[in-house]
């Protein structure tokens, strides 16, 4: 509780009720145990630069809430964890999809009536996602960020080093700078290269493995690292290609589509060659989803599994279990391939 920044002198609430909420906060979050002695009135009060005055009201009003206890001559105590208090959760994410939306539900599902939670939507800027966290650094008790940029070497690091590390949990992406904050990540060069070994029998069936990997939609680099060194270490004759066009889906070669605009694409291409997923030509879709299991008689896919990330992710905040943990990713054979 030695945070100036908690208190706002500018708010309209009175500075008792912030110091309530801050140790209400505390105590969801667990730096605050059952049966845990707090900080003294004159301690907080000292560390606050407040009055004596305020912080004791804000104590007294907390011990007849029956969430501290007051031992004469010892000081106040955590009578009780189940403050009744929700959590206050931004979760900020680069773009709305699908995939995200999956997410977003999972986590929330989770979570429960424990906590509320707010979505910002940074669109891959650096400018935009600095901006959110300078606008809310003091409104939330968690931020669950997702940190994907169209420059990977923007200044991400420093911006998301302003909020207390207690309150961060990284998502869907390992940054090695942050290698000490808690993370729900996958490992998308060796993902990749996992889940095509699993294919590498229907894969061999075909001439040449192409991967489409779209450049202005700023997907993770590694995917093109683990798949170019797929095909180098398995003898693969291989191609990255940046623009889809029908001028470059050939037969007897495998496709793999990063984005789900290039996958509809290339189907009205296949179909207006009367060609079939998985006999005149091989079909692989990143990112699973229920359409993909109907369409063409059922696509292919290699996928993370992004209703369990946010699932973890809000089990890490539940249980105050702040860890590294990696995201399941697999391989699911279907008629296209």
């Amino acid at each position: 509780m030695t945070d100036l920044n908690r208190i706002n002198s500018e708010s309209e609430i009175p500075k008792y009720l912030q110091v309530e909420e801050m140790i209400l906060t505390d105590i969801e979050s667990g730096i605050f145990k059952q049966g845990q002695r707090i900080p003294s009135i004159n301690e907080t009060s000292e560390d606050l630069l407040l009055s004596r005055d305020t912080v004791e009201k804000a104590y007294v009003n907390l011990r007849k809430k029956g969430i501290l206890v007051s031992v004469k001559g010892k000081g106040y105590y955590v009578n009780k964890t189940a403050t009744g208090k929700r959590l206050k959760i931004a979760m900020i994410i680069n773009k709305l999809s699908n995939y995200k939306r999956s997410l977003y539900n999972s986590f929330v599902q989770t979570m429960g009536s424990r906590a509320s939670v707010d979505v910002f939507i940074y669109h891959y800027d650096i400018t935009e996602f600095e901006t959110i966290i300078d606008e809310n650094i003091k409104h939330y008790d968690y931020f669950v960020i997702l940190p994907h940029f169209r420059n990977d070497s923007a200044a991400v690091v420093p911006v998301i080093q302003r909020i207390p590390k207690d309150k961060v949990l990284i998502i869907d992406r390992y940054w090695h700078e942050l290698e000490d904050y808690p993370v729900v990540y996958q490992e998308y060069d060796k993902d990749i290269q996992t889940a095509l070994e699993e294919a590498i029998e229907l894969l061999r069936k075909y001439k040449k493995l192409n991967l489409v990997f779209p450049q202005n939609e700023y997907y993770s680099t590694n995917i093109k690292k683990g798949f170019t060194h797929f095909c180098q270490f398995r003898q693969f004759d291989f191609e990255i290609i940046d623009n889809l066009t029908e001028e470059n889906i050939q037969k007897d070669e495998v496709y793999i589509l990063i984005s789900d605009n290039d996958l509809y694409m290339f189907i009205k291409y296949m179909k207006a060659r009367g060609w079939k997923a998985g006999q005149e030509i091989g079909l692989i879709s990143y990112n699973e989803n229920p359409v993909k299991e109907i369409l063409c008689d059922g696509i292919s896919t290699i996928s993370t599994n992004h209703d369990e990330i946010g699932k973890k992710a809000a089990e890490m905040i539940l249980s105050r279990n702040f860890t590294h943990v990696k995201s399941p990713f697999e391989f699911i054979k279907r008629n296209s391939l």
